[in-house]
């Protein structure tokens, strides 16, 4: 009873060992500081510029993504981020399309 008990657990080591582990992020945009923004202190910025972007333009009713103006969008907010560490990153974006308008 001993040796098939081990066995059984050597059988299930192998079959998890294999099995990578995700741990799951969740991030609020709101409370992303353009400090963090700009030094990379999240996980995936890139990302999270062009979810920002869909945001924005979902609130507007835009489907079209025009890939020229987004790389131009995230410049900006980057740019505007560079220069203001202690605004959140959805306040940097709200002042650049303010700006663009």
């Amino acid at each position: 009873m001993k040796k098939s008990r081990i066995t059984g657990l050597a059988i299930a080591a192998l079959l998890f060992a294999g099995t990578p582990a995700y741990a799951q992020v969740t991030v609020d945009v709101s409370k992303i500081t353009c400090e963090q923004f700009w030094f990379r202190k999240i996980p995936n910025p890139e990302k999270v510029a062009v979810w920002l972007s869909g945001f924005y333009n979902g609130k507007r009713g835009n489907t079209v993504i025009d890939t020229p103006k987004l790389e131009v969008a995230i410049r900006d907010v980057t740019d505007y981020c560079r220069m203001n560490f202690n605004q959140t990153l959805m306040q940097a974006a709200e002042a650049v399309m303010a700006a663009s308008k």
